[in-house]
């Protein structure tokens, strides 16, 4: 290299970068320009009151019923006219070609809409017509799906759809093949029906996610987004590092409102990353701790990344579930975050920024009062509501929103007190730091959407599309009154002036909503050609067969496998897409193996699991985005920042192999107490692990210690490992006494039956591990009878006959082909044992840790506590 490092891009640039990525590199002007502004403002409106309680009343009832097909006419007409096919296409304008792509994939996305009575008297089957019209379909979305994502989404996609056509081909290996489909019967599939283009995750699509992508953006359009980049480094950047670590926090505060990787790497890392070099950190480095902590954003509740919603429907559980299992290991993974800047600061004594004295505790302390506190309003709220809805049953709703009100315009006044936020520039010869007590007061009211928001999630459990509704209508309004008030309020006149600013804002942060939705659609739209392949073709069971095969039926090897495919389709493929793909062909063989492993692993474990790996797409180099966003900041290597991000993402790495063995990290079925411990032991095991990939504890670390740093992370993420070392944690019992086993074991408890017998399809025998719950029972003739379990003892062995027809375990038996020669059979019983606590294990792994941190302590230099100021 001529220079040692590259110029960073400008704001314009930078600007320009999000937008090819995220909202389309064309910035059209004049009337077209114009009308394509319309177009997205639409868009947004009909979602908006597609997702209100009125949508009932105001909007027809068969646009209800396919608001799929609009919300993908819109995302294809907007891609035409916001991404432009070639690389040496016009920016500034649209050509004819584009003109036809745009209207003739909108109308055929809208053909369901318009031939519904015509489907719906075919019986949902695709005629000629409709087959032809399905195919042109197809082609289209391929288009505006390869202007968007790129070709490896697209290529994908022909491949699955190459198999549903030619799966009977002496080509096709035999342990895939299968019948193959006609046209029309796999047009009907992928077009007409909900089974394909238009199924779950487009849906999802439509219900929650543009709700959510465009409250982001008008969050983020009222200034969020600055208050709460400049909290973050008031709080944090006195102290060594302070930069990194204000860059961490505000990274997560952005990501509760920010779905993109790419924006978000841009709108904190113009402010910090120049300043994580001025204080001692090369480019690439500066860039990784940017891009690492942007991309957690997407794990970061109560605002998830996409693929969080579509874990609702795939799930079947709600989504104060899905973030309520989420939670735990997004906190302790921002918190490795913060302590990974810390000790690159530490090892190379960074000097700090400004001359405040640095007091690291009382600074963790405040921002664990200050998320408490936050926590604790959100949660206090439901009180003043359900007093109002006492007093007033009838007018509740009017009464609360008058409050609301009420809060809004004193929160607004005592913003109006202190001077507006402007963005700092980081490249100024003397940096101010922001003064916490000054600065709190100009943004709280941005809090109130977001405590709706929790408030409608977390309290009422309404729907998310439902929440973000109310969430986003608060918005608008804050949009529109917030500067007109703050005028009032400091006397200064103008008032119309004001509102009118207000508007446009609210306008431009709807369109930007719109076209930020823009590669979500395609992408879900697209990616539902291979669900649709898998449920139509059965090839995800041959999958399952196929990476059972690989694997060995070692759940370690398999997860391996799926972390890797999930990183290999990253390169190509957006979070949402990779999820989707994904958890449709492994999801259900992870379970079943772990099944037949012994090891009952919850479905929302591996989902996660999925997820975790998926957003790593935005990490992975050579491809990751958000790397060469976040190079293009600092003026580093793309490549060099992408390794870099990626080792500091190795805990976003380790934790999903942890929780699919320990579920606790989950807060599955635990208690308030045992919730407690676990995040206090959780948050120790990431910081010990993190100091072990660091090679650095309280000084460097000689090898014996990282490995046992190492040792005791593992030790108190996954005590019973070594507890069941100590004491088995089962009682094995004679196949002919399960009888008296399931007599014995408490109702509720668990039996582990371990279930030998030939396959329905290959005759071949194989093993199922049974997680029986015990019902409720007077002796073990009754709880069999729950069961619908069909015994008969043979001697030492216990046979099995068929189970009665929708008994808890005649779907897990389904495989078996109880009418052969070989008879299907119970092979082993195993009954919890009384072990004990697996939290014993936490004393030794402790003395262990202090052990080493007396012997690192002991040959520490002791650094000066400030540093030089940078």
């Amino acid at each position: 290299m001529a220079e040692t490092e590259k110029r960073g891009l400008s704001e314009q640039e930078l600007q320009e970068l999000v937008s090819a990525s995220d909202s389309g590199a064309r910035q059209v002007s004049g009337a077209i320009g114009t009308f394509i502004a319309l177009v997205a403002l639409a868009w947004s409106i009909f979602q908006v009151m597609l997702a209100s309680p009125v949508a009932p009343y105001v909007l027809p009832s068969d646009m209800i019923n396919n608001a799929r097909q609009i919300h993908l006419a819109f995302a294809i007409f907007l891609s035409a006219m916001a991404y432009p096919l070639f690389r040496s296409a016009p920016r500034d304008r649209v050509p004819w070609y584009d003109w036809i792509l745009a209207v003739g994939g909108a109308f055929l996305a809208m053909y369901g809409y318009f031939f519904y009575e015509k489907i719906v008297s075919n019986g949902g089957l695709a005629d000629d017509m409709d087959a032809a019209f399905a195919l042109a379909g197809l082609i289209f979305l391929f288009i505006a799906a390869y202007r968007t994502l790129g070709p490896v989404m697209v290529v994908l996609a022909l491949i699955f759809l190459g198999y549903v056509f030619f799966g009977a081909s002496e080509l096709v290996p035999d342990q895939i093949r299968w019948a193959g489909a006609s046209l029309r019967k796999a047009m009907s599939h992928m077009w007409i029906t909900s089974e394909g283009v238009f199924g779950i995750a487009l849906g999802v699509s439509t219900k929650f996610v543009f709700l959510f992508v465009l409250f982001g953006a008008l969050l983020d359009k009222a200034g969020a987004g600055n208050y709460f980049i400049k909290m973050a480094f008031g709080a944090l950047g006195h102290l060594r590092g302070g930069p990194a670590k204000a860059a961490v926090v505000g990274s997560a505060a952005t990501g509760l409102i920010s779905g993109s990787s790419i924006a978000n790497v841009v709108t904190t890392g113009t402010f910090t990353i120049p300043l994580m070099k001025r204080v001692g950190f090369s480019a690439e480095k500066a860039g990784a701790v940017e891009v690492a902590s942007s991309v957690n954003g997407q794990i970061m509740p109560p605002v998830m990344g996409a693929a969080a919603f579509l874990m609702v429907e795939y799930v079947g559980i709600s989504y104060v579930e899905v973030i309520t299992h989420a939670f735990l290991p997004a906190v302790i993974s921002y918190i490795a975050l913060v302590y990974i800047v810390h000790l690159e600061a530490v090892k190379t004594r960074m000097p700090t920024i400004g001359n405040r004295v640095a007091s690291i505790w009382k600074t963790i302390l405040g921002m664990f009062l200050f998320f408490m506190g936050f926590a604790a309003l959100c949660y206090a709220t439901q009180y003043p509501v359900s007093w109002v809805v006492a007093l007033v049953p009838e007018g509740a709703s009017w009464v609360l929103a008058v409050l609301i009100g009420l809060v809004y315009v004193g929160l607004v006044w005592i913003a109006a007190q202190v001077p507006d936020l402007e963005p700092d520039d980081p490249n100024a010869e003397v940096v101010e730091l922001p003064s916490i007590p000054r600065i709190y007061k100009s943004g709280l009211y941005y809090l109130l959407p977001i405590i709706v928001l929790v408030y409608f999630l977390m309290i009422e459990r309404k729907s998310p599309g439902l929440s973000a509704f109310w969430a986003t209508f608060l918005l608008l309004f804050i949009l529109l009154t917030q500067k007109a008030l703050k005028a009032m309020f400091r006397g200064e006149g103008a008032m119309g002036a004001r509102v009118r600013e207000g508007f446009i804002d609210l306008i431009v942060g709807m369109i930007d909503g719109a076209r930020n939705m823009i590669g979500i659609a395609l992408a879900t739209a697209t990616a539902g050609i291979i669900v649709g392949t898998v449920s139509l073709t059965g090839i995800g069971q041959v999958m399952a067969d196929f990476v059972e095969f690989l694997s060995g039926g070692n759940l370690i090897l398999m997860l391996i496998f799926v972390a890797i495919l999930s990183l290999i389709l990253g390169m190509g493929l957006p979070t949402t897409a990779n999820y989707i793909v994904v958890s449709s062909l492994m999801v259900g063989v992870v379970v079943e193996l772990g099944a037949q492993s012994g090891l009952v692993v919850p479905l929302i474990a591996v989902h996660l699991f999925v997820f975790y790996f998926g957003i790593m797409a935005d990490v992975t180099p050579p491809v990751g985005l958000a790397s060469f966003a976040a190079a293009a900041v600092s003026g580093g290597d793309a490549i060099r920042t992408g390794i870099v991000a990626f080792f500091y993402s190795l805990r976003t790495v380790a934790l999903p192999f942890v929780f699919i063995f320990n579920t606790d990290l989950l807060l599955i079925d635990v208690t308030w107490t045992q919730g407690i411990l676990v995040f206090i032991v959780s948050t120790v095991g990431i910081l010990v692990f993190t100091a072990a990939t660091m090679g650095w504890f309280l000084t460097r670390s000689r090898i014996w210690e990282t490995v046992a740093l190492l040792v005791v992370a593992f030790a108190l993420f996954r005590p019973g490992f070594f507890m069941d070392m100590i004491e088995p944690p089962y009682n094995d019992y004679a196949p002919a006494q399960f009888e008296e086993a399931l007599a014995e074991a408490p109702a509720g408890g668990t039996l582990r039956v371990i279930i030998t017998g030939p396959d329905f399809d290959t005759l071949e025998q194989k093993d199922l591990t049974l997680a029986l719950t015990v019902p409720e029972g007077a002796d073990a003739a009754e709880r069999l009878d729950a069961l619908g379990l069909m015994m008969m003892p043979e001697g030492d062995r216990m046979i099995l006959d068929e189970p009665m027809f929708g008994s808890p375990v005649s779907d897990r038996l389904a495989s078996f082909d109880f009418y052969g020669d070989e008879p299907v059979e119970i092979t082993a019983v195993r009954a919890p044992a009384d072990q004990m606590p697996k939290e014993l294990i936490f004393i030794p792994a402790l003395l262990l840790l202090g052990l080493i941190a007396l012997l690192q302590y002991r040959r520490a230099e002791t650094p000066s506590a400030e540093g030089e100021p940078a």
